[in-house]
């Protein structure tokens, strides 16, 4: 396994270890989806929101899709108790834990960095802690949520994770810096 990338500058930019996914597409107003998402744990978020349970968390991706995270040791089993719990209503449970590259952005000037390359209102009343964006960045698709205040998640196809990588680093060099969100 490679080491996993990293960058300090205006702020820190982390790739994450591989951890486990579980994509999850259906009505989400049904109740078999909230008994479902209920047998490991987690609840079904507000639009556009991250719901956190121990050890994992779900994130609202659009009207009929989540997106799970957990140990990637605890993908089979939830991949079952899933699968269980949504049998005979329409729905799809889909581990996609290999499909994708997760990045760690911190730092006090994370709305800065993560404005200059991404076509998203950082302004902390239109993106807080639990807040999700499927979004740009610069060229790829990416989803972006905060975990806490000076702290956001981003995760892209891991066919395009150094791209993101070199973008994230780019717009964290000390060179480039913008304090408009940070003023």
């Amino acid at each position: 396994m490679s080491e996993l990338l990293q960058f300090n500058g205006l702020v820190r930019v982390e790739e994450q270890p591989a951890g486990g996914m579980i994509a999850i597409r259906g009505d989400l107003t049904d109740a078999s989806m909230r008994a479902a998402l209920a047998a490991i744990g987690l609840a079904v978020p507000d639009v556009r929101k991250v719901a956190f349970g121990d050890n994992r968390s779900v994130a609202w991706m659009s009207p009929d899709e989540l997106l799970v995270f957990m140990p990637k040791g605890d993908v089979a089993a939830s991949l079952a108790t899933l699968t269980e719990a949504l049998a005979g209503v329409h729905s799809l449970v889909q581990d996609v834990s290999d499909m994708r590259a997760r990045f760690k952005v911190s730092g006090a000037q994370v709305r800065d960095v993560l404005g200059k390359v991404m076509p998203v209102d950082f302004a902390t009343d239109g993106f807080a802690a639990g807040d999700i964006r499927r979004t740009r960045l610069a060229q790829v698709p990416a989803a972006i949520w905060m975990s806490e205040d000076g702290t956001v998640d981003v995760i892209c196809f891991r066919s395009v994770a150094r791209y993101a990588f070199d973008v994230l680093k780019s717009s964290a060099n000390s060179d480039s810096a913008v304090a408009y969100y940070s003023m």
